[in-house]
């Protein structure tokens, strides 16, 4: 049933599209915006040109906008842009026009009832500066800006510098809501159960790990951030803390325009990334590519003391230095065709190769109960090979020229493989071979149609699919002289993990008056896992159909001022390493192992929002509260296992000569980590974010969130339960110096935070960065220094009955940047207004 139900949805769909053509194959090609172009075929076409120039210097005025208005079609029939000398020539298929001739920041000129019957030459257009709108558009041009929807905000990156150079990890680091932690993890409010999506769905650019795959994508290649704290139902169920959907850079600009950056700084690094579209009547051809090469050193110091009941303690201590070497391309290649002009298809295909280097020197002091220090080194060489290959193809039909009224079909086919590899040495003798072989293949089948109902409702109704094949073979080999690998059937297993979602989901929204918007959304998402285990012959299956109801509404107080309220339901699915039984080593005491009984988690999630515009000031806030049941808590337990550091074995409690050679050998306690479901999480709290703009040249943010964590639960007789309070603030500010050199610092603090076993520490850091435009605007030259003091670290406490260690974690040190950008037919003010950070009507995306 799983796979005839996307084909006779596929079919459907691709017959229900293609019926809407127009016979013989010639038909109108129009986009939906002001550089449409109109097929001669139906009807004479004439040439227009003219010229374009500022009033008062007289200067030519490149990429001013010129627009074909028909009132008899009630829409803009075609249009075009001018070039550097403020020329325009442009076909048009004869007739009666309005003529808008614009430019950002100029008084819109309009030419009204202009009958086009030959080919014409409208002379020059002088435009005037506006001076009531250049504050505005300067502004926009200096900052990211915000929209909100009745779902989601979107935050466009603008003139962001410290992440100049950087990735995609730097850019969400600095989204309000959101933060990265020193090992690249991704949370929302506090939760890390966050799904990211790439332009609405998941992507081979995040493949099989998307923590070193976000450190990879260029930051130069996002055009926006949604946070979406209440997911509407047309989105995944997946992820409690909600979703953040990042939205790629893509140009529709008629002709080649694009921009390359080129950046290089220390620890060593160097990258270079570039997006080009070019637009040529029908087709819009798009791409972006990456290359990066980046030295990551990274240091860790645990100390470890073991309760030995009533002898004296003993004590490990380890310091970790970490070598890596992050290297990679990515590549997203696609067309457009505006088959007519209501009908497009979409293609594209995503590459993504990279290939990491890890070299971790591990020096281990062993302090017995009289104190004598046995020191041990282990070399851990590891590297790793990434490789993802995804294709899609989208559909979009709309009705009557209506963005609203439409039905699009979505295919996604994506096949990703990653190779690990490392040799153990330990006191210069090979004593490990440990191998990770993954393979995964993944398919989405999406389609969806909206009806406008009225003058402000819509309907919607949709079904999506998501079926994912897991290969997971894991080999470890021991080695007592280096040369000879035996391999270990307690550790070595092959798990294959097949997760298959099939949802529906519907949802109506209206606007009542001009005040008050409501969206209604129910989705239902039946799942079936199949958990495979080759080597131990385990096979499992879990069936499960969950209902998930969204709210969300809004009302408007003022055109400045606002309320939003938003409900979801939403779920977190144990991944397939959560469930696997057999335990996966990060060293030879600190085992992680899944469980396959692991239960999905459900949360309710409720959330108030507020706006408000005071002049130059403004406020936005949020209280929240969730509810959460068969919550994955992460807990550390002993086992009956002990390890030498001396003969590299490990022995079971139990063995009859355990006592033996306990007496001959130092043994350290082996320690597992793994997930189990506790009862509940009750987590709340309330985030306000501040933007003040007092003048042209100073603009400051700020962004507080804080956030109660409440879990309760009982495994196998201890208790559980933990409070947690903690926060973070997040303070952004630029200032334009002499010279127009832009300055921007960010400063980052987050809070102490606690679980049922471990305490850390708040974490504080600091970017700076430089910025001067170049090339008339066409470049601009960056300097940024991440984590200025060094103190982005992680300091922290665990505590069990059986052992207390604390523990130091850096993963990236300071590092410096410099970077140049230029872009090529593309104007910098202009590519920033785009969005015009003021449009934050509560209309319906969905």
């Amino acid at each position: 049933m799983n796979k005839i139900l996307p084909t006779l949805i596929l079919s459907f769909v691709a017959s229900l599209l293609l019926a809407q053509q127009t016979p013989g194959g010639s038909t109108p090609i129009v986009q939906n915006n002001t550089k449409e172009i109109t097929s001669p075929n139906l009807q004479k076409e004439v040439i227009v040109s003219g010229s374009i120039i500022e009033k008062d210097t007289g200067v030519p005025l490149e990429y001013a906008t010129v627009a074909f208005f028909s009132q008899l079609e009630n829409r803009i029939v075609t249009g075009g842009i001018s070039d550097v000398d403020g020329n325009f020539r442009i076909p048009v298929p004869a007739g009666v026009y309005d003529i808008s001739i614009e430019f950002i920041s100029f008084k819109k000129v309009t030419i009204s009832n202009k009958k086009l019957i030959q080919d014409e030459n409208l002379g020059s257009f002088a435009l005037e500066i506006d001076a009531e709108s250049l504050d505005e558009v300067e502004i926009i041009a200096e900052r990211t800006t915000v929209e909100f929807r009745l779902d989601k905000k979107i935050y466009n990156i603008g003139k962001d510098l410290t992440v100049r150079g950087g990735t995609v990890s730097d850019v969400l680091d600095n989204v309000p809501s959101v933060s990265v932690d020193v090992e690249g993890n991704v949370s929302l409010r506090g939760n890390d159960d966050v799904r990211i999506l790439i332009n609405g769905k998941p992507s081979g650019l995040v493949g099989l790990n998307s923590t070193d795959a976000l450190r990879q994508l260029p930051a130069e290649s996002i055009e926006r951030v949604e946070v979406i704290t209440s997911p509407s139902a047309r989105y995944d169920a997946e992820g409690t803390a909600g979703i953040l959907n990042i939205i790629l850079r893509r140009s529709k600009l008629q002709g080649l325009n694009g921009a390359i950056t080129v950046n290089g700084g220390y620890p060593t690094s160097a990258g270079i990334s570039g997006n080009i579209n070019y637009r040529t009547g029908d087709f819009n051809f798009f791409n972006t590519t990456g290359y990066n090469y980046r030295e990551v050193p990274g240091n860790s110091f645990t100390e470890t003391e073991f309760f030995n009941d009533d002898d004296p303690s003993t004590f490990l201590t380890e310091d970790r230095e970490f070598d890596r070497i992050r290297k990679g391309i990515n590549t997203n290649f696609g067309v457009e065709w505006y088959v007519n002009d209501t009908f497009s298809i979409t293609n594209s295909i995503v590459y993504r190769n990279s290939d990491n280097e890890s070299n971790t020197i591990n020096l281990i002091d062993e302090t017995d109960a009289f104190g004598t220090t046995t020191r041990t080194t282990r070399f851990d060489p590891e590297l790793e090979d990434d490789k993802t290959i995804q294709y899609s193809l989208n559909l979009d039909k709309q009705w009557n020229g209506n963005s609203d009224h439409r039905l699009t079909f979505e295919f996604q086919y994506e096949t990703s493989e990653e190779d690990e590899r490392s040799f153990v040495n330990q006191d210069g003798t090979d004593v490990e071979d440990v191998s990770t072989v993954e393979a995964q293949d993944r398919v989405l089948i999406q389609t969806d149609f909206v009806q406008p109902l009225g003058e402000n409702g819509q309907f919607e109704l949709g079904y999506r699919g998501n079926f994912n094949k897991l290969d997971t073979d894991y080999n470890v080999a021991f080695s007592d002289d280096g040369i000879n690998f035996e391999p270990s059937s307690a550790l070595s297993n092959n798990l294959l993990y097949d997760e298959n979602v099939n949802a529906f989901y519907s949802q109506f929204g209206n606007k009542l008056g001009e005040k008050f918007s409501y969206l209604l959304g129910l989705r239902m998402e039946s799942t079936r896992i199949t958990i495979n285990q080759i080597t131990s012959g385990n096979f499992e299956k879990k069936n499960y159909t969950q209902l998930f109801p969204t709210v969300n509404l809004a009302y408007e107080i003022t055109e400045d001022e606002s309320f939003t309220i938003g409900y979801s339901r939403r779920i977190r699915r144990p991944r397939s390493r959560f469930i696997n039984p057999f335990p996966s080593r990060s060293s030879p005491t600190s085992l992680f192992q899944g469980d396959p009984d692991l239960d999905p988690s459900i949360s309710d999630a409720f959330d108030i929002g507020y706006l408000n515009r005071l002049g130059k000031l403004t406020i936005s806030g949020s209280v929240y509260f969730q509810h959460a049941t068969d919550i994955f808590s992460f807990i550390t337990r002993a086992t009956d296992d002990f390890y030498s550091f001396e003969t590299n074995e490990t022995v079971n409690i139990n063995d009859p000569d355990f006592d033996e050679i306990n007496a001959n050998y130092d043994l350290v306690p082996v320690v597992i980590r793994g997930p189990i479901n506790l009862a509940t999480n009750d987590r709340y709290g309330g985030e306000i974010t501040f933007t003040y703009r007092p003048n042209r040249k100073f603009n400051v943010n700020a962004n507080f969130n804080l956030f109660q964590s409440i879990t309760k639960g009982d495994y196998q007789g201890q208790n559980f339960d933990a409070e947690n309070l903690s926060w973070f603030a997040r303070l952004n500010a630029k200032y334009t110096l002499p010279g127009a050199i832009d300055w921007q610092t960010r400063l980052f603090y987050r809070g102490p935070s606690e679980t049922a076993q471990s305490k850390n520490k708040g974490i504080f850091s600091t970017d700076l960065a430089f910025s001067k435009d170049v090339f008339n605007e066409n470049g601009s030259l960056a300097f940024r220094v991440s984590d200025l003091f060094n103190t982005r670290k992680r300091v922290g406490d665990s505590f069990t009955p059986t052992f207390n260690s604390t523990g130091t974690f850096q993963w990236r040190q300071r590092s410096y940047n410099v970077s140049f950008t230029y872009r090529f037919n593309q104007k910098k003010k202009r590519e920033r207004s785009n969005g015009q950070g003021g449009d934050d009507d509560l209309e319906f995306e969905g």
